[in-house]
């Protein structure tokens, strides 16, 4: 079922982020990024084709699980957050599933950053008021810590990727991260920690992004303040 774009969510996803008592990690040995959540509206069956041509990415590679080839439809629906499809060109983490987000600059705070990655990467300009608030930092295995900032949009907006970063940005439905299989959790014999799978669509999003995902559900829609900083990147995401 889907959940309402309303003020209503918008004031419980603030009160929930305000009562948080955000980890915030300090790692000199790291760079910072940020990453912006995008809370939307969306429409069911607005995404019934996806725009990639994921056969075609798909060609002569094993497919990661039985059945999941990639797409992403069937998601939108309600209140959505914004989920970008890396371009093949990018010397890191191509193709992979983002948020709009990237380094902080120097002088920048991390909701300045955020903002401007969102507007460079998929052409949507809002204002710092915008902003509910923060999630926890998360420290990737390629040498970042990220801080995620949810943001209210305000309505479907009119994403623009810019072709050399994303390919695609995509409405996924908030209801998506609440279903029966999600998160899951499996060991790889490079870690004692688990990695972290949040199935959307026909894909599996993994952590940086899995693990934001996840405490997106938990905290902002449920009110828990479970932490997600040691849940694992899978190994071909650790450079």
């Amino acid at each position: 079922m889907t959940i309402s774009y309303d003020d209503g969510l918008r004031e419980r996803v603030r009160e929930h982020l305000t009562r948080h008592d955000r980890r915030v990690l300090t790692d000199p040995t790291k760079r910072h990024a940020a990453v912006a959540v995008v809370l939307v509206d969306s429409e069911v069956g607005e995404d019934r084709v996806d725009p990639v041509p994921v056969d075609e990415w798909n060609a002569g590679r094993p497919l990661p699980d039985f059945g999941l080839d990639g797409r992403m439809v069937d998601v939108s629906g309600g209140a959505a957050f914004l989920l970008c499809r890396r371009a093949t060109r990018l010397s890191s983490h191509s193709a992979q599933w983002a948020l709009p987000g990237g380094r902080v600059d120097p002088g920048e705070t991390v909701l300045e950053a955020a903002l401007r990655e969102l507007d460079e990467e998929v052409g949507i300009r809002l204002p710092e008021s915008s902003v509910l608030g923060l999630l926890d930092d998360y420290p990737t295995r390629s040498g970042y810590v990220i801080t995620p900032v949810v943001v209210w949009g305000g309505g479907r907006l009119d994403p623009r990727p810019a072709p050399d970063e994303v390919v695609a940005a995509y409405r996924v439905g908030l209801h998506n991260l609440q279903r029966d299989d999600s998160p899951r959790f499996i060991t790889i014999p490079e870690s004692p920690r688990p990695v972290v799978q949040v199935p959307l669509g026909n894909d599996l999003i993994h952590a940086p992004t899995g693990a934001v995902l996840l405490q997106l559900r938990w905290l902002c829609l449920e009110g828990r303040h479970d932490p997600v900083a040691d849940l694992e990147q899978p190994v071909f995401a650790w450079k």
